[in-house]
């Protein structure tokens, strides 16, 4: 590859998941706390459903995206046309103090947001010629900005001395606005006008009749609801005082201290090709499952500084062997004219429906959970950390034990050879 255009398609996956991580990462902190603690004070159900916006547009916005891609727009334009939308409403909820309002304003933003993080990934595909010795070193940059928007935020707040104030969502809204610029030099990818099926997207749902596909969307499913709880309730667990059972990191830490899962994936996503060489996609993807209740179980019994800090690195492996070798999965599985809306489908499977479920399940067993106790000799709204974090603890150990039972790793229509070692092999052109 051109080393020009693979740096291009790196700083765009760097400011990509930099908007994301900017809002995501300390927004639950953000929304839950106190107002007099520069926070808005709403509750784990209002939480979840702010939350559950993006998710919800994923479920519709990236299929009609991938369409357009295939068809009839540049990726690039549209990439551009979609973060602008999203840079400007994102703006907006920074100085929004109403739930109402917020929830709207994240929905708008997410309609434009959603769909590029399957075009993203269908721009870098396009311009691979192995998908599993390149991606990951590209997609890496997503890691490295969802690490930096935690320390730019840090930064800021240990400078200014105010933890909030709608400072996640100003900066992800400036992030947006320069990649919609930056979209303007990405390499052209027009569509595929020649053999491209007008109706990719339905194309894209025969994949289903795939055993292994249909397996694989499944476990992505249940492993994606259970992602939200890690979303969404990491933040205000890291920092509840040791009072009331959370972890005690002083809020403007919160967000540095969450990007040690982010080098965590970094690590593992340089290492990703060696991983894949050696086990390929099915082991890959089962030893990811693995790393996920172990992490919830920390969460939930160990509840101290020491054990919990080091236990978000095992984020690394929990997202890359499986979510991003899952997209490698796709690609690997779906006929060239569909690998757009194929990545759509992903996208509104798993971090659409899934996502949406577990965002609003898990703001909902945060309030189900958390209740009025006397704290210091003060009434204070206390959550029960143990019993919220075994929900998606018990839910990912199912997920461990029947994924390896179920998923052959077979192949489909020839585009996927394991070879001797069942690593996957670059896909026929």
């Amino acid at each position: 590859m051109n080393i020009g255009i693979r740096l291009r398609l790196t700083v765009m996956m760097v400011l990509e998941y930099a908007i994301w991580g900017a809002w995501s990462a300390a927004g639950g902190l953000y929304l839950t706390s106190a107002i007099r603690d520069h926070g808005l004070g709403l509750s784990g159900a209002q939480v979840g459903l702010i939350f559950s916006m993006l998710p919800l547009a994923t479920i519709f916005a990236p299929m009609l995206a991938g369409q357009i891609a295939d068809r009839w727009m540049n990726t690039e334009w549209l990439l551009a046309l979609c973060h602008v939308m999203a840079g400007v409403a994102l703006i907006v909820m920074g100085s929004e103090r109403h739930f109402g309002p917020l929830a709207a304003l994240m929905f708008f933003s997410s309609i434009f947001y959603a769909p590029t993080l399957a075009l993203t990934n269908s721009i870098t595909f396009s311009h691979l010629s192995s998908s599993e010795r390149e991606f990951g070193g590209i997609r890496v940059g997503g890691t490295i900005g969802w690490i930096l928007a935690g320390w730019m935020l840090t930064g800021w707040r240990t400078i200014s001395g105010i933890s909030g104030n709608g400072d996640v969502f100003y900066l992800a809204g400036v992030l947006a606005l320069v990649l919609a610029v930056f979209c303007l030099f990405l390499p052209a990818t027009p569509p595929k006008g020649e053999g491209t099926d007008p109706f990719a997207f339905l194309k894209a749902l025969t994949l289903f009749l795939d055993w292994d596909f249909a397996i694989f969307m499944a476990i992505s499913f249940v492993v994606g609801t259970e992602l939200m709880f890690y979303y969404l309730l990491t933040s205000p667990f890291l920092g509840a005082p040791r009072a009331e059972h959370g972890v005690g990191i002083a809020a403007n830490l919160v967000p540095m201290v969450m990007t040690l899962a982010q080098a965590a994936e970094f690590t593992v996503m340089l290492l990703l090709p060696l991983f894949l060489r050696k086990w390929g996609v099915r082991k890959t993807l089962v030893i990811g499952i693995l790393a996920w209740p172990i992490r919830y179980a920390i969460f939930a019994f160990f509840p101290y500084p020491w054990l919990v800090i080091p236990a978000l690195a095992l984020h690394g492996l929990c997202y890359v062997f499986f979510f991003v070798v899952g997209y490698i999965y796709v690609d690997q599985v779906a006929p060239a004219d569909i690998r757009a809306s194929a990545q759509a489908l992903v996208a509104v499977v798993v971090l659409g429906g899934s996502m949406f479920v577990g965002s609003i399940v898990a703001g909902n067993i945060q309030s189900m959970f958390t209740h009025s106790r006397l704290v210091a000799g003060k009434m204070q709204q206390v959550s029960d950390w143990r019993t919220i974090f075994l929900i998606p603890c018990a839910m990912t150990v199912i997920c461990a034990l029947v994924f390896p039972l179920l998923f052959r790793g077979s192949k489909r229509r020839g585009r996927m050879d394991h070879g001797s070692e069942g690593a996957p092999q670059p896909p026929v052109p």
